[in-house]
């Protein structure tokens, strides 16, 4: 506690905030790298004429509420009050568009990555760059917003994201870490920069020609990370905390996705290292040895944090209908009066789901609470269904809703790893599903076949891994690169708790995902027949 404390009284802190879609959390790192105070904020997007949207207003409330909890829970923790920090680094969920006027005005409001409305445009751009583009990456917003002729597009003077337009506001910088920009327009690893070709063939489009902007006259800056992206104004610091005790002056890391964050907190920014991250939504990526074969709509091509090229799989539905579930179970333990820690609820049934069949015995769930681009759908009906004879029973109930949380992943994740043959040597899991000690992994290794880790340090997620991060930035070594600082800095050579795929496991999970692909047609009948 009292190294705690005066690290933070000699201002060697470093703060990490992430903005995820249902919390945004503080986390402030030590010299070492380990969290000394962390605060959060929930909050919850909003459907707002058919848009999936947060308000500004949400935003500056929910950091600025998340700050003054880490700060509070500093001062209570080692009696000090917060005055400056050695680094900040602002991190948020990837994509989604943000566009603003000369006079830096909201034009229309955030459209975040939940949208399934730009599927036009993504398959265009897709055909003209010979490029996947999915529909929640930002070009695919304003590419669509042209298309739908909408009068905010000749206006606008720059486009952003979420974590890029909270660096612009604290610190005047229009920059973008380079994992975070590969969501809004592809990357040329060779380059660490938007692809030039690309933004040729787009300026060229007879749709694009109509406004007097050039694309990348409205893109953010790409910076890599260890480059300085600016410091705290006088401004930004009053934005961030309202006490005022905080001052300006201090430096910011490029903002980053939290794609990039998670590979950052797991170790998994070298090449044949991947994670998954399992919570509300659910991605895996694996950084590429060489280029894949072919353009696959299920795959994305992003990057780490310092470039290099990775293939993603984003899947928008993860634990949300699991969690419904569990929230029945709840229910009927109230009802009899008993008053069981949902912790304990979580555990007892994830345990026991392990003692079901492997195939989940004739069971089957789609847990689509939103669009799944990845199997065709831009809406969702969470669907529970099985045959006359399985064998209903709570193992196998809670097993395959277990692997509906991670069908669509593995459904992307065959064709990276079984058409392209992509090798891993290791996938890092982190998020909700992982909480239950080897359960959530289990599963994953069955899904994935490969090995999957799981680290205590990677605990705090992805503001920890942006404080990292902000850390590397002011605490390299000339020339280090990321994966060098990472192993060697933070991690110590920590490999976690590795698990490796149980054949019959995998077997199981092949046979439950040849139903699952075969009832994605009732899917989208259901939702035809149950219309929002």
């Amino acid at each position: 506690m009292a190294d705690a404390k005066q690290t933070i009284e000699n201002g060697k802190a470093v703060l990490g905030i992430e903005f995820g879609s249902t919390r945004i959390k503080a986390v402030l790192i030590d010299e070492e790298h380990n969290p000394i105070a962390t605060g959060a904020h929930d909050w919850e997007n909003q459907l707002v004429d058919g848009i999936w949207t947060y308000s500004l207003d949400m935003i500056w409330n929910g950091i600025q509420d998340c700050y003054t909890k880490m700060a509070d829970d500093a001062k209570k923790k080692y009696s000090v009050t917060i005055t400056k920090l050695a680094a900040i680094g602002i991190s948020g969920m990837m994509h989604g568009y943000l566009p603003f006027d000369k006079e830096g005005n909201l034009l229309v409001p955030f459209r975040t990555w939940r949208n399934t409305i730009t599927g036009e445009a993504a398959a265009e751009l897709t055909k003209v760059f010979d490029f996947n583009i999915p529909q929640r990456w930002s070009i695919a917003h304003l590419y669509q917003a042209i298309l739908n002729k909408e009068e905010h597009v000749k206006k606008i003077d720059y486009f952003t994201t979420l974590a890029g337009y909270i660096h612009w506001q604290l610190t005047g910088q229009k920059v973008m870490g380079v994992g975070e920009a590969s969501g809004m327009f592809p990357i040329d690893s060779a380059t660490r920069n938007y692809d030039a070709k690309m933004l040729e063939k787009f300026d060229a489009l007879d749709n694009v020609k109509a406004y007097s902007w050039k694309l990348e006259e409205i893109l953010p800056k790409v910076l890599t990370a260890g480059e300085n992206a600016g410091t705290l104004t006088a401004e930004g610091a009053k934005k961030l905390d309202v006490s005022g005790n905080l001052e300006g002056g201090i430096p910011l890391a490029p903002p980053e996705g939290d794609a990039g964050t998670g590979m950052t907190a797991t170790n998994s920014v070298a090449v044949r290292t991947g994670n998954v991250s399992a919570g509300t939504s659910v991605f895996a990526m694996v950084v590429l040895e060489k280029a894949l074969s072919a353009v696959h709509e299920e795959l994305d091509l992003v990057t780490t944090p310092s470039g290099d090229a990775v293939a993603m799989v984003h899947c928008n539905n993860c634990t949300s209908d699991l969690n419904a579930w569990i929230g029945l179970f709840k229910e009927f333990s109230e009802m009899f009066g008993m008053d069981i820690d949902m912790n304990d609820i979580y555990g007892k049934l994830y345990n026991n789901a392990m003692t079901g069949d492997k195939d989940c015995g004739g069971l089957l769930a789609f847990n689509l609470f939103s669009g799944e681009p990845v199997i065709g759908l831009n809406e969702g009906r969470p669907m529970f269904a099985r045959k006359p004879d399985a064998k209903m029973n709570l193992a196998n109930f809670m097993r395959t809703h277990l692997y509906a949380s991670l069908a669509t992943l593995k459904i992307g994740c065959d064709i990276l790893f079984k058409e392209e043959k992509v090798k891993v040597d290791t996938l890092y899991g982190h998020g909700g599903l992982f909480k239950t000690k080897g359960v959530g992994q289990s599963i994953l290794a069955a899904a994935m076949d490969a090995p999957v880790a799981v680290m205590e340090t990677a605990g705090e997620g992805g503001p920890w891994g942006m404080a990292v991060l902000a850390a590397y930035m002011v605490n390299r070594s000339e020339g280090e690169a990321l994966e060098d600082y990472l192993s060697g800095k933070v991690f110590h050579g920590e490999k976690g708790t590795v698990m490796q795929p149980d054949p019959a496991d995998v077997k199981g999970f092949d046979e439950y995902i040849a139903s699952y692909k075969a009832a994605i047609k009732a899917q989208k009948d259901m939702v035809e027949a149950l219309p929002l």
